[in-house]
């Protein structure tokens, strides 16, 4: 997490600051104190669980919202009062529509490119995303990956400096998803700045150079993936489920740690080296247990966000 801001200057050169922010919806407070800073050319994937407050804190960001305390500027700009200057610079693709039901997808994404100085060409777009087919359909008759992939045409067909990524690949099938990636990559290598809000951990590892996550409003934890995952490894296997862990432990070097998660499902960590994979195996063999899909791979984001937010459901 950054630290506090000094001067109005400090975050200049960054697409994206919020030093302190705050929102409240009565007693509750949605964004509590967040803090964090995107840089230029980057993507930051923004995470958390349903309800952190990750759709309060971007909707602030783009200037629908008003915070109740603290700093944000977006480009060097507040998007409240600059809003005017930020627009034709920021792209937004929100979670769920932003595009009119009886819109044609090739005529609106036309619309909106002929608002910028220098769009992409929305032909080209249409036909990258897979739409050319679907240009003449309306939005409200196009398919909810169609609809996905239109949004995402609308937010960048403008070039640009920042995007706003809200869920981008939900319901899109592996190609779409994998065409999406594919472009996203490109954005940020073009320069431009991107922030990414996912519940897709695989996502966000494959393509943030920088990950914020938060909870009940707050900066949990902030660095890129391979500083969040770290360079643990664990053992995973699979067999029938109650297998006697304690006894299992009691083999182990010291400092080992195993579980069951889900039923049949099994983890070990601790000093992943020959030795420990060795008595795993032997102690496997000699209670007569089958294991299935052995195998040594490293933390995974998903198993760090569950660790810093819980495992509990939320609403």
């Amino acid at each position: 997490m950054a630290p506090p801001l000094d001067s109005a200057d400090a975050g200049a050169e960054a697409a994206l600051v919020l030093d302190g922010l705050v929102k409240r919806y009565g007693s509750a407070a949605a964004v509590d104190g967040l803090s964090l800073r995107a840089e230029r050319g980057a993507l930051t994937a923004l995470l958390g669980p349903n309800g952190a407050g990750k759709t309060t804190t971007i909707e602030i960001c783009e200037g629908f919202r008003r915070a109740d305390a603290g700093r944000v500027r977006v480009l060097g700009l507040d998007p409240a009062a600059d809003a005017r200057a930020l627009k034709p610079r920021v792209g937004v693709m929100p979670q769920s529509g932003g595009v009119p039901g009886t819109a044609r997808a090739g005529e609106f994404l036309r619309l909106v490119a002929a608002f910028h100085t220098r769009p992409l060409d929305p032909a080209a777009l249409l036909a990258r995303l897979g739409l050319t087919e679907q240009a003449r359909t309306p939005f409200r008759r196009l398919s909810g990956g169609q609809q996905r992939r239109l949004s995402l045409a609308v937010a960048v067909v403008g070039r640009p400096e920042l995007v706003f990524l809200d869920e981008p690949t939900t319901g899109l099938d592996p190609q779409a998803r994998h065409a999406t990636w594919e472009l996203v990559e490109e954005l940020r290598s073009a320069g431009v700045s991107v922030l990414l809000t996912t519940h897709h951990m695989e996502e966000a590892e494959r393509l943030a150079d920088r990950v914020v996550v938060i909870d009940r409003g707050r900066v949990v934890a902030a660095g890129t993936p391979a500083e969040l995952t770290g360079a643990e490894r664990q053992l995973r296997f699979r067999a029938r489920p109650g297998l006697a862990l304690d006894e299992l432990l009691t083999a182990l070097p010291p400092g080992s740690a195993a579980k069951e998660s889900p039923a049949g499902h099994y983890l070990v960590e601790g000093d992943l080296g020959p030795g420990l994979l060795a008595t795993v195996t032997a102690w496997c063999a000699s209670h007569d247990v089958r294991t299935d899909d052995l195998r040594i791979e490293r933390r995974t984001l998903e198993d760090v966000f569950l660790e810093l937010t819980g495992r509990e459901l939320r609403a």
